[in-house]
C-alpha cells in the first residue's frame, strides 16, 4: 500500500506538467499554484476538504490545524525568484492555538508578518502563547516596529556542586530555573538520586539565579544552639552537622526516629553540641558523650564505661551507621537476626547503648546479654568483657582501645 505522501507527490507532478511548471518546484509551491489556477471558488475548496474529513499528518506540516479550514476568498500566487505565497487576506478572524504552535509559524501560515500578530493581540517578543489561547488574526492596530531594545537573555548555563541538604527543585528554584530542565540538562529522571559533591550542569534559567542563603555559623562547642526552622530541602543530616551536633542528638531532642519525616516550617529543638574530645570528631564526640551519660545513668563503672567506648570504636569507629556484615547495624554493630532488636531498634544510639550495658535496665530483657550480665567481667580483660558481649570473630581487636578509651572519659567527666 503506498503512502498518502508518495500519491500526494504523484499528484502535484502532475498538475505541474499539465501546466508547464517544472518538476523541481517545491510540493508545497506547486499545491498552491494549483489551487490558485482552479476554477472552483475558494469555499468550495474548503467543502470538499471537510467532506474528505481530516487530512494526513504527513500534509499538515509542523503546527499546521487538523483539518483544512474554508478561504473566503480565492488565493493570487506570486512566483519568482525568492517569491512568497501569500493569501490576501488571513482565512478566519481568528485562531485558536494549537499544540506545537509558534507565533512565527501562526503568521506565515495566513500570509501575516509577526510584527502584525503581536499587534493584534497586544503581544511582546517575549510572550509566550498557550494551547487554546485564541489568537486575533485582523485589526486595525499598526505593525509592530521591531523592538529597539531585545528581549533580556536568560543567564548563561553554569554548573552547581551538589551540598548535603539539596533537592533537584531546590537548586531549579535558586537558578530561577525548572526541575524537568535541570533533570534534562543532566540525563537525570524523576527517580534519579542526587550526591553531596556531584557537580552538575545548570541550564539558561528565564531569571537571574538567586545567591544562595549562607549557611547559618555553627554555635561555639558546648552551647545550647537552641531552634532551627526546617527550610525547603533541609534533612536532618544537614541540620546537625550546620549546628555541630550528631544526628541522633537532634532526633532524641525532638523525639523523632530515623524514620520521621521533617518539613518545611516545623521548628527543631537543636541541642547543646558536645564538648571537644581530643582525636575525636564532634559525630564520634557526641556519641561518646551519650554512651558517658548513660553509663553513669545506670550507675556503671568508669572501666565499664570505657569498655562500651572502645568497644563501639571497634565496631562503628563511634558512628551510628546504617551498614554492617551481614545485617550488623548502629553504633555497636548488633544484629536484628540475633535477637538485639528491630532495624529501628539497634539504629537508636541510646537504645543501642543501654542494650550493651544491659543489667536490670535493658530494654531487651533476657533476650541477651550485656556487659553488666556476664558473671565475672570484672576480672576479664578488657578485650575479653568486650568479646563477651560482641562475640566477634576478631576477639583480640578491641585491646587497642583501652588507653584511648580511658582518656575520652577523663575529657567527657
Amino acid at each position: 500500500m503506498r503512502s498518502v505522501r508518495s500519491t500526494s507527490n504523484q499528484v502535484h507532478q502532475g498538475v505541474a506538467a499539465s501546466r508547464g511548471i517544472p518538476v523541481g518546484v517545491s510540493a508545497a509551491v506547486v499545491g498552491s499554484i494549483a489551487l490558485a489556477l482552479s476554477a472552483a471558488p475558494a469555499h468550495a475548496v474548503g467543502t470538499d476538504a471537510a467532506s474528505r474529513g481530516p487530512l494526513p499528518a504527513s500534509l499538515h506540516g509542523p503546527g499546521a490545524p487538523a483539518t483544512v479550514r474554508a478561504l473566503p476568498t480565492p488565493v493570487s500566487v506570486a512566483v519568482g525568484v525568492n517569491a512568497s505565497v501569500r493569501p490576501t487576506h488571513a482565512a478566519s478572524a481568528t485562531y485558536t492555538v494549537q499544540p506545537g504552535d509558534t507565533v512565527s509559524a501562526i503568521a506565515a501560515r495566513f500570509g501575516l508578518r509577526v510584527a502584525d500578530v503581536l499587534a493584534f493581540n497586544g503581544l511582546g517578543w517575549s510572550s509566550i502563547i498557550q494551547p487554546g489561547q485564541v489568537l486575533k488574526l485582523t485589526g486595525t492596530a499598526s505593525p509592530a516596529p521591531a523592538p529597539t531594545t531585545p528581549a533580556p537573555a536568560a543567564p548563561a548555563a553554569g554548573a552547581y556542586t551538589v551540598a548535603a541538604g539539596d533537592t533537584v527543585s531546590s537548586i531549579a528554584r535558586r537558578h530561577g530555573t525548572t526541575v524537568g530542565a535541570v533533570l534534562s540538562a543532566n540525563g537525570l529522571g524523576w527517580s534519579s538520586i542526587i550526591y553531596p559533591g556531584q557537580t552538575i550542569s545548570i541550564p539558561g534559567a528565564s531569571a537571574p539565579a538567586a545567591s544562595a542563603p549562607s549557611p547559618a555559623p555553627a554555635p561555639a562547642p558546648g552551647a545550647a544552639a537552641g531552634s532551627y526552622t526546617v527550610a525547603a530541602g533541609d534533612t536532618v543530616s544537614a541540620i546537625a552537622g550546620r549546628h555541630g551536633v550528631s544526628v541522633d542528638a537532634v532526633l532524641s531532642a525532638n523525639g523523632l526516629s530515623r524514620a520521621s519525616i521533617i518539613y518545611p516550617g516545623q521548628t527543631l529543638k537543636i541541642p547543646a553540641s558536645g564538648p571537644s574530645v581530643p582525636g575525636l570528631t564532634s559525630e564520634q564526640a557526641a556519641n561518646a558523650h551519650l554512651i558517658v551519660r548513660i553509663g553513669r545513668e545506670l550507675g556503671a563503672s568508669d572501666r565499664a564505661i570505657a569498655i562500651a567506648l572502645g568497644t563501639a570504636m571497634q565496631e562503628s569507629s563511634l558512628r551510628n551507621v546504617t551498614w554492617g556484615d551481614r545485617d550488623s547495624l548502629g553504633l555497636f554493630q548488633q544484629r536484628p537476626s540475633y535477637g538485639w532488636g528491630s532495624e529501628a531498634e539497634v539504629q537508636d544510639a541510646a537504645r543501642a547503648t543501654r542494650v550493651f550495658f544491659g543489667g536490670a535496665g535493658d530494654p531487651n530483657g533476657a533476650r541477651t546479654r550485656g556487659l553488666l550480665d556476664i558473671p565475672g567481667w570484672e576480672g576479664m580483660s578488657f578485650a575479653q568483657a568486650a568479646q563477651a558481649v560482641q562475640i566477634s570473630a576478631y576477639p583480640d581487636a578491641y585491646a587497642q582501645w583501652e588507653a584511648p578509651a580511658f582518656s575520652w572519659l577523663a575529657a567527657l567527666g
